[in-house]
């Protein structure tokens, strides 16, 4: 029985010893059928057995013979190898065209194809690197949209700010009042609350446009994704329709956040109006900071909310309960990433926003000396210097913020829903398999 063929299992030999219409070297003379000339065929050639040595090595390590062959003989197969644990041909037994894969030998199978990476990332579940760089890609291969986004908003943004502090925030009695020990309790509530309503205001302002940047640029991020190039008018036209269901989002979120806030403090408030001030504030500092803890655990499980609301054009509680779905069983790993993102973003702000800064001091009134101490006034050179800093300093953290959020819950999405087949077929990708997973 012949096997595949061109095809032989390492250490083994074909089954008759001989290739068809062929004839060899005959059995041993010392044979059992040698030995007993009454039982061989009578057909069977008489001087095979001449070729043979009488002194027969052992079994299984015939050599062949030495003498000269007939005509048209054809020699012998070598022996076999000594077993399967032997050196692999170089290339594919039997004359066969190496299939794809193939790099030599039997253990030479290359491992499963890359990835498809049609666009800033590859189409698999992601490592906190190729998250990063997919956030980076996308502002660096987009750069005309993606700055464009962010400059715009920046400047938008800072240019109110710079107005409502020049002309209603900068209020020079309340802060010589929060800088006098011997200030009143009246006075220095009415500094506390001039502080905290101007700190709110810029801070309501910078949310509006932290807000618009985000939706403008989720749309570009899940684009990048496919590889597919969008303007800025295309995505204000595809994030248009949900960004005052996303206003409502951030406002629910603070209002949650707010809220369980209070709830950690009202006990201690409530002790100290009783009249045991020291009990009531160590009291309330402790529920703030627990709190504080609750939360950050609330926020982290609706961090990937935004990107669900646009990208689904979901509702905002529908929104939210997509978020929790998506990070359960990944707590701990979105919110490392996410505050990764945020120091890194964070610093790279910094970066340009401190020198700027320290020159708007030195352009000012008292100089950096005074900027210092806190006795410097915020004249419009200091207010307009630093918000030109700001202004670059936003249109860094902006792209990689949006950019890693986005591509977060395309990743959470891509573990546990398959969208990675979704976006492979967005993309025109024939033939795509998934890739080997990294360890993240």
């Amino acid at each position: 029985m012949k096997d595949t063929p061109g095809w032989a299992s390492p250490g083994s030999a074909p089954s008759d010893g001989h290739e068809p219409g062929t004839s060899g070297p005959a059995e041993p003379a010392d044979s059992p059928d040698a030995a007993n000339p009454s039982q061989q065929p009578e057909d069977a050639p008489q001087d095979a057995g001449s070729k043979w040595s009488k002194e027969q090595p052992p079994p299984a390590q015939w050599s062949a013979p030495a003498g000269p062959t007939a005509p048209g003989d054809t020699p012998p197969p070598p022996p076999p190898g000594p077993g399967w644990g032997s050196q692999p041909p170089a290339g594919p037994p039997g004359g066969y065209a190496p299939p794809p894969g193939w790099s030599g030998g039997y253990g030479g199978w290359g491992g499963p194809p890359p990835a498809a990476k049609p666009g800033v990332i590859p189409l698999r579940p992601l490592g906190v690197g190729e998250i990063l760089d997919g956030a980076v890609s996308t502002m660096r291969t987009y750069w005309r949209t993606v700055l464009g986004i962010s400059l715009t908003v920046a400047v938008v943004t800072e240019v109110l700010v710079i107005l409502l502090q020049g002309f209603v925030l900068n209020d020079s009695a309340g802060t010589e009042a929060l800088n006098d020990p011997s200030a009143s309790v009246d006075e220095l509530t009415h500094a506390m609350g001039e502080a905290m309503l101007g700190t709110s205001v810029v801070f309501l302002i910078s949310l509006i446009g932290t807000v618009a940047a985000t939706a403008l640029l989720t749309t570009v991020t899940s684009r990048a994704v496919l590889g597919k190039p969008v303007t800025t008018g295309e995505a204000w036209r595809d994030a248009r329709p949900q960004v005052p269901r996303l206003f409502g989002l951030i406002l629910l979120l603070l209002l949650i956040t707010f809220g369980v806030i209070l709830v950690g403090a009202l006990p201690g408030i409530l002790v100290a109006v009783a009249g045991s001030n020291g009990g009531g504030i160590a009291l309330a500092v402790l529920g703030i900071i627990a709190a504080g803890i609750v939360a950050v655990w609330l926020m982290i499980r609706f961090s990937l909310a935004s990107p669900a609301l646009m990208l689904e054009k979901q509702g905002i509680v529908k929104s939210m309960s997509r978020s929790v779905k998506l990070v359960r069983g990944s707590w701990w790993r979105v919110m490392g990433i996410q505050l990764l993102a945020t120091i890194i973003a964070n610093i790279v702000a910094a970066i340009v926003v401190i020198p700027f800064t320290f020159l708007a001091a030195a352009l000012s009134g008292e100089g950096v000396g005074g900027f210092v101490n806190g006795t410097g006034d915020l004249g419009w050179t200091f207010l307009i210097v630093s918000g030109i800093g700001s202004v670059i300093g936003s249109m860094v953290t902006f792209p990689i913020t949006a950019g890693v959020t986005v591509l977060l819950y395309i990743d959470q999405r891509i573990r546990r829903e398959a969208l990675d087949l979704d976006l492979a077929r967005a993309a025109g990708v024939q033939g795509y398999s998934t890739g080997p997973t990294p360890g993240s």
